[in-house]
């Protein structure tokens, strides 16, 4: 196994998926750094490249990719269940647009190494390394990268997806079975479907087949736990700002407004703010996912919905599950849906020494996280400064972590608020969906107005569940 020469880079990034991609762009658009980015896929893009064919974006186009460049044309879907709001990309869209970013502006800049199909061991990163072992998957050979100034690990958010991994329950020999990206390329139908996993993965599987023609009655979707879904109508860009900006306001009255949290919860739900699929079972899952009313309606149409909790196994004739069994046939066709996403990860320390860390800095915003702690590692120079500016706001998924999340992510908007240079930074950053250079309507500013008699109670409020919830913990 060869060793090659040694390199020098400014920051060395590891990993080339979405937050990478989006840190790199910021460093790039805001300093003079070099970077390296090292992933093992053999294009940008991280879980991209072993997504479902059919993956799309749960959130608007708008609001991903990297700052420098729009992912799509900013259009609204005229068809379809996300009709009449703003345009979701492909996984194909998103592969296409990273690797275009790639050959079209980062590498030609000069400034970025991509090596891919290669490998940095990240338990071996330590804040004071100044040296970085790159390791090639295809000829073994090895390099030793000087890194200047930050090693940046931007795998620790660890996104999965199914194919990525074998289910953590056992296939008996003879069982039909595949992850969800099986689903596209069947070569023979099934006499029917077992969807198991509750997750974001698990509803396009089910909305999948029935798209497909594939009768309700003839799916069971296997759900450990029901889940809190996000009305994406509710969260767009351009014309449907103000509607936008009314939901997070109206969030925040509700806060205030609640006496306890079940109370809370369905002040939201009734307002529409969250949505589930069945009204007599009470979620305990919440992971920012977002539907719209039309999926739900559709989703809505599975009457075989099992609760047993989670497969052990999956056997010739029957499915273990945790409380129970349910009978199955050679002639079922079973859909692994389980890959955790987005996990639930240990908070770090942004910045520790020459080691970075990305997380989330606001709920459920991984690119928008990613840029904005890169333009907080080009602007300011305390690393106590820097992390007041990035407290990390974990990913989600109970019902509990959505109060968390919300008091996690308005103690940052305060500190971002109360710094005049940043707050012109997110009014003019593309991946910032909550602000903008423009100026609100005379309507949202009346809005804006009002629920300032709000905020100061709904803190106090959001401080004390958070402090019930933890008590109990």
């Amino acid at each position: 196994m060869a060793t090659e020469d040694v390199l020098d880079v400014d920051y060395l990034i590891v990993g080339a998926g979405a937050m990478g991609m989006a840190f790199a762009d910021t460093m790039l658009a805001e300093s003079d750094a070099t970077v390296m980015l090292v992933d093992r896929h053999g294009k940008p893009g991280g879980h991209w490249n072993d997504a479902y064919p059919f993956v799309r974006l749960h959130q608007p186009s708008a609001f991903y990719g990297v700052n420098s460049r729009p992912l799509g044309g900013d259009r609204v879907d005229t068809h379809g269940t996300n009709a009449g709001l703003y345009e979701l990309a492909s996984g194909s869209e998103v592969l296409a647009y990273y690797d275009q970013l790639m050959q079209q502006h980062f590498i030609p800049s000069g400034r970025v190494q991509y090596s891919p199909l290669s490998e940095v061991d990240v338990s071996t990163l330590r804040s004071d390394s100044k040296t970085v072992t790159v390791r090639s998957l295809v000829t073994g050979a090895t390099s030793e990268v000087v890194v200047n100034k930050r090693v940046v690990n931007a795998s620790y958010m660890n996104v999965s997806v199914p194919s990525q991994r074998p289910p953590k329950y056992v296939i008996a020999d003879g069982v039909r079975f595949g992850p969800v990206n099986a689903l596209a390329s069947l070569d023979e139908a099934a006499d029917d479907y077992v969807v198991v996993g509750a997750g974001k993965t698990g509803a396009d599987a089910c909305l999948f087949l029935l798209a497909n023609g594939v009768d309700p009655d003839d799916i069971r979707w296997i759900t450990p736990r029901d889940s809190w879904f996000l009305d994406r109508k509710l969260i767009q860009p351009g014309e449907f700002r103000d509607s936008s900006a009314r939901f997070f306001i109206g969030q925040f009255r509700h806060v205030a407004e609640s006496d306890s949290i079940p109370d809370l919860f369905a002040r939201l739900e009734a307002d529409g703010l969250l949505l589930r699929l069945d009204p007599n079972v009470e979620p305990t899952m919440y992971r920012c996912s977002t539907i719209t009313t039309i999926e739900l309606e559709q989703l809505q149409r599975i009457k075989n919905v099992v609760r047993l909790g989670r497969v052990k196994s999956i056997e010739a004739d029957e499915i273990v599950l945790d409380e129970g069994s349910i009978p199955t046939t050679v002639n079922t066709f079973h859909v692994d849906c389980t890959a955790d996403g987005l996990e639930r990860r240990d908070t770090k320390p942004v910045f520790n020494d020459r080691l970075m860390t990305l997380q989330t800095v606001r709920a459920c915003q991984q690119v928008f996280s990613a840029a904005f702690i890169a333009h907080v590692e080009a602007a300011y120079g305390d690393d106590d400064r820097k992390n007041e500016l990035c407290g990390v706001v974990p990913h989600p998924d109970s019902v509990d972590d959505w109060l968390r999340n919300a008091l996690d992510s308005s103690m940052n908007s305060a500190v971002w608020n109360a710094d005049p240079e940043l707050t012109a930074w997110l009014a003019g950053a593309r991946l910032d969906g909550f602000s903008s250079t423009e100026p609100p309507s005379e309507a949202l500013t009346q809005l804006m107005m009002s629920s300032l008699d709000h905020a100061e109670p709904a803190l106090a409020k959001l401080q004390a569940y958070v402090a019930e919830l933890n008590s109990a913990d």
